[in-house]
């Protein structure tokens, strides 16, 4: 419901047992140490202090081996893994041990290696399949590859486009020397295999001759045999090759018996790597060492306890507002606004010392989310779905934060679509005049519908967008108060209200409802017209300043508040694509019983095309409403008040993938 407040932490501790208290802070996981060499740069204090040695780049070089060996035994020895399964707990003293780590990086050493070898004779095996594929075309040429000739003769192996014709070839080789022969070996689409035979002394005038035809010559270098000999063993050697792959992906498969094992090892090594990444930013003598950090003032009192334990001495402080962008922000919510923290996360984090948004926004984002999907069907999938992964998976952080959101929006949808008569679509009605076409049942009762009431639904969005907006400028208001600059609120925020409340009563009387209000109406409205611009212009400099800022102020209201405004139509417009769809294929899935009468096929298919269609719908819309809703709040309202750019709170503590710590 807050940001917490944070006290800026400053401790000395003995070097003897600064490892046991850095575990100690771990296990709470209040503190996020900070970087202080920038302090003590120029300072006496930097003649006596030097930095701890760092050991990151040791402790992520284990746990990058241990996370590659697990994905390694993941691809060759898949887990059966239960759909929906809660992470196994252990406490967090299992997690900060280093107990078998050095076993489990022996095993991932093993894992490694044979699927290194895995990959050196893969690259073998394209080596030889190379091979083959060159000696496919010489098949038929029973001489040996390394003959280069005779005493007296020499030999030359290519290949000539097929496109030349080899006739021609032969009469260049005839004038080139008269002692030369061309044979053919094979031929495919593209190429001539051919075999030239010459005496040595025309070796180079034969070369050159068939260089203009443009022979491409071939050479088997190392290979002895003929090219069906040399063959032979290539797929001998590659059938060995095959047996060795099996039997080192059967070594990795052995190793499943340590999956769990490698698995914790990995989550300890995830656990040391942030205890090193902390201890990196430490400063110290030899015998002391010196720690900075925030900690969330609710857990100071906690801290002390344990400082006292430990023999330091510690200060705290509140952070000075020239510190408050490098200050972190830590968010308390409760069990409904804590579902707002993914939206906030995917936004950005509001600075500290400002508003927290989510309970403000809660509200809002809830009903408008129901609003727009504003089915019955579609909000009991919903509210189930978020239920069942509850209790299955026992979600925290930002799983929990996705699950409670999906239940209050299913919770919303479902009233919604309880007012709009909304049960997947018009299903009830649709099955009633399958079954029964004579019935005159007309559907569920609705208070309104977005198909037949369209324009109420559009006005009724709207006044939820003035609603929202609104909201968020008193929202603003109210923070400039806090800050000391009311009249920046009066000016800015006030003259809205006044034309507000202007057009509100010259609406009435323009209308007759109270035809009294227009003349009232018309004075309220130009009076804060007046306040507008004056605000616009109190600070700027000159007449022509003040009126730039006017005519900026005017365009800038106008467009803005008439587009923020407008926005809101998106509600309107996805609750009623989202009914027509569902009726759509309503629709569809009955016509097979409305035109060949109701039997097992016409129910199977009204079945098939109801399933299919409304998962479409539904998946289509749960993502969509979320967008649309998503955009409500982060451009509109949070851009009437919402300062973003907060840097989030990284304690020291347990980190972990496989396992979980319990929870105290």
């Amino acid at each position: 419901m807050a940001i917490l407040k944070m006290k800026r932490l400053r401790l000395v501790s003995v070097r003897s047992r600064k490892d046991e208290l850095l575990r100690e802070l771990q296990k709470h996981g209040c503190v996020e140490f900070s970087e202080i060499g920038e302090e003590i740069q120029g300072s006496e204090a930097e003649k006596i202090l030097s930095r701890e040695e760092s050991k990151v780049m040791a402790v992520k070089a284990k746990h990058s081996a241990l996370s590659h060996a697990i994905t390694l035994l993941n691809k060759y020895a898949p887990a059966k893994s239960k759909l929906l399964s809660a992470t196994p707990e252990v406490d967090s003293e299992e997690l900060i041990s280093e107990e078998g780590i050095n076993a489990a990086l022996a095993v991932a050493e093993r894992i490694t290696a044979a699927d290194d070898k895995i990959k050196r004779l893969s690259a073998e095996e394209s080596r030889q399949r190379g091979i083959i594929e060159s000696l496919e075309p010489w098949l038929n040429l029973e001489l040996s590859l390394d003959t280069e000739g005779t005493e007296r003769t020499s030999l030359v192996m290519g290949s000539i486009p097929a496109k030349i014709k080899l006739s021609d070839v032969e009469s260049a080789l005839s004038q080139a020397s008269d002692e030369a022969e061309l044979f053919t070996v094979s031929k495919d689409k593209t190429q001539n295999y051919v075999l030239v035979v010459c005496i040595k002394e025309a070796l180079t005038a034969v070369q050159e001759c068939l260089r203009g035809f443009n022979f491409s010559a071939v050479s088997f270098s190392g290979m002895q045999g003929s090219a069906r000999e040399c063959t032979l063993r290539a797929n001998e050697a590659l059938t060995e090759l095959g047996k060795e792959k099996i039997a080192c992906a059967e070594q990795i498969k052995s190793e499943n018996v340590h999956r769990e094992s490698l698995k914790m090892a990995c989550d300890r090594v995830s656990t040391m790597t942030a205890l090193a990444e902390a201890e990196d930013k430490l400063y110290g003598t030899e015998t002391t060492v010196m720690m900075e950090g925030w900690v969330p003032e609710e857990n100071v009192k906690e801290l002390e306890e344990i400082f006292e334990s430990y023999d330091c001495a510690w200060d705290t402080r509140d952070p000075e507002e020239e510190e408050y962008p490098s200050v972190p922000v830590k968010l308390k919510n409760n069990a409904v606004t804590n579902s707002l923290n993914m939206v906030t996360n995917m936004y950005s984090l509001p600075t500290y010392g400002t508003v927290d948004a989510n309970p403000l926004m809660a509200p809002f984002f809830i009903l408008f989310y129901g609003l727009m999907m504003a089915d019955m069907g579609y909000g009991i999938i919903m509210i189930a779905a978020a239920l069942v992964a509850m209790a299955k998976i026992k979600p925290r952080g930002g799983t929990q934060a996705f699950c409670q959101l999906l239940l209050y929006a299913g919770i919303a949808t479902f009233v919604m679509g309880a007012l709009t008569g909304g049960l997947f679509g018009d299903a009830p009605y649709r099955i009633v005049h399958m079954i029964n076409p004579q019935s005159t049942w007309e559907g569920l009762p609705y208070l309104f519908s977005p198909v037949n009431d369209s324009e109420l639904v559009l006005y009724g969005a709207m006044v939820l967008g003035v609603i929202h907006l609104n909201f968020g400028m008193i929202i603003s208001f109210v923070e400039k108060k806090k800050n000391g600059n009311l009249m920046d609120g009066i000016f800015e925020e006030g003259p809205l209200w006044v034309i507000l409340v202007g057009g509100v009563l010259l609406a009435l009387g323009m209308m007759n409802i109270v035809p009294a209000l227009a003349l009232p109406g018309k004075i309220v409205l130009i009076a804060g017209l007046v306040l507008l611009l004056f605000g616009a212009g109190r600070h700027s400099k000159g007449i022509f300043g003040k009126i730039g800022a006017a005519f900026g102020c005017i365009y800038n209201t106008a467009t803005g508040w008439f587009g923020d405004i407008l926005s809101y139509s998106r509600i309107m417009a996805l609750m009623l694509a989202g009914g027509v769809v569902a009726q759509v294929f309503n629709t569809i899935a009955v016509m097979p019983a409305e035109s060949m009468g109701l039997n097992v096929g016409t129910v199977l298919a009204f079945l098939l095309i109801f399933l299919v269609g409304h998962a479409l719908n539904f998946g289509l819309n749960l993502l969509g409403c979320f967008v649309h809703d998503l955009r409500l709040q982060c451009l509109e309202f949070f851009g009437k008040f919402y300062s973003d750019g907060g840097k989030p709170f990284k304690p020291l503590a347990v980190r972990s993938k496989y396992v979980r710590a319990k929870e105290n």
